[in-house]
């Protein structure tokens, strides 16, 4: 069995992962396996080791459903440790959805570890043109989100704090996204990526930092604040689709 490289993780990091990439590697179908990687927030100072998962993902040579089959009974014990299920891709899967999936491809590009085999996420020719569609398309279907989410919750403050919670779900990665077609470079921390969006748009982005902190359920607010804080969220969100259907690439 070929080892994995975690060294520069943290031990609360490394020592959850490691005994599900030893299965990984150690299985029949290791012959199969191009590359391992960790991604997203546990590559972050964003990473809470309390409620954060541990998101991976697995490059195939050849895609395998019976890869897919060896994984699914390991879910239940590794989802105990926080450890979520990995995506399964292979090179050609990769290379075919570039154009439509940029703003995750931007963002595993900006935020990955290569534990095991070649790094292929490193160098992503990511076009501009087709991140600049995918980011007006979220937008557009954020905004439609936030009207049903609004109209649904009823009035009810629970049921509006839950869907305001579940909403800036993905907001960052398309910050990020966001950031790049403008041309900067997107940092890492999420407050970072916040505060850089709107020293770049002029828009008043810090509604999605209260946003985020709800979520977390590091704050909570009045009925009256939710209804006030839906308007700034809405209005931003809607801001921040202007600027980019108004861009040029």
């Amino acid at each position: 069995m070929s080892r994995f490289e975690t060294e520069g993780l943290p031990l609360s990091i490394s020592s959850r992962i490691a005994p599900f990439l030893d299965e990984v590697l150690g299985s029949s179908h290791f012959d199969n396996i191009h590359s391992l990687y960790i991604v997203g927030s546990a590559l972050t100072p964003d990473f809470d080791e309390k409620s954060s998962d541990i998101n991976s993902v697995v490059v195939l040579k050849e895609m395998d459903f019976g890869f897919i089959e060896f994984l699914a009974p390991l879910g239940k014990t590794y989802r105990k440790k926080r450890v979520a299920a990995p995506l399964i891709m292979s090179p050609s899967y990769i290379e075919s959805s570039l154009d439509v999936f940029p703003v995750e491809f931007h963002d595993f590009r900006l935020i990955h570890k290569a534990v095991y085999g070649k790094d292929l996420l490193i160098n992503l020719d990511i076009e501009k043109s087709h991140l600049q569609l995918q980011c007006e398309r979220e937008v557009k279907s954020k905004l439609i989100w936030l009207r049903q989410g609004y109209i649904s919750s009823l009035g009810d403050k629970k049921l509006l704090t839950e869907r305001l919670s579940q909403s800036i779900t993905g907001y960052i990665p398309l910050f990020r996204a966001i950031i790049h077609l403008l041309g900067k470079e997107p940092p890492v921390k999420r407050r970072d990526v916040v505060v850089n969006l709107q020293e770049i748009t002029r828009v008043e982005t810090g509604i999605f930092e209260k946003m985020l902190l709800l979520k977390r359920r590091q704050i909570s607010l009045s009925k009256e604040d939710l209804t006030s804080s839906f308007e700034q969220y809405y209005s931003a969100t809607e801001k921040i689709g202007s600027i980019i259907d108004e861009h040029t690439v």
